[in-house]
């Protein structure tokens, strides 16, 4: 992953972990896909949580100089908030909604 993006990375990171978002991970996506370089995968505790972490993430993002595509004002009701900063994808995602989809897993095949 290219310095310039680990930093911001680990910035945004460092963030979800100082809201108590859980589990975050990191997927270096950079040789596997045309679109992406990183996605971030943090479990938040609620649609509330959710909302707090989502709104105040995207002074973080403004901060860094990252350009949000399809910004929502107010993140869906369903428990998946997709921020998508072009080479960093985030997903906020409540753990049912993390458990069913298993993105992890999904990427982890994608290596073999």
């Amino acid at each position: 992953m290219k310095s310039e993006i680990k930093k911001d990375v680990d910035t945004i990171v460092e963030y979800l972990d100082d809201q108590k978002c859980k589990d975050v991970n990191v997927i270096d996506v950079e040789n596997r896909c045309s679109w992406a370089d990183a996605l971030i995968i943090a479990t938040v505790n609620s649609v509330g949580h959710l909302r707090g972490v989502s709104h105040h993430l995207w002074g973080i993002l403004n901060d860094l100089g990252l350009e949000v595509n399809d910004r929502h004002k107010t993140p869906a009701g369903d428990g998946w908030e997709l921020i998508d900063c072009n080479s960093i994808v985030i997903h906020l995602m409540s753990e049912e909604l993390r458990e069913f989809y298993s993105l992890e897993k999904l990427w982890k095949e994608t290596e073999n």
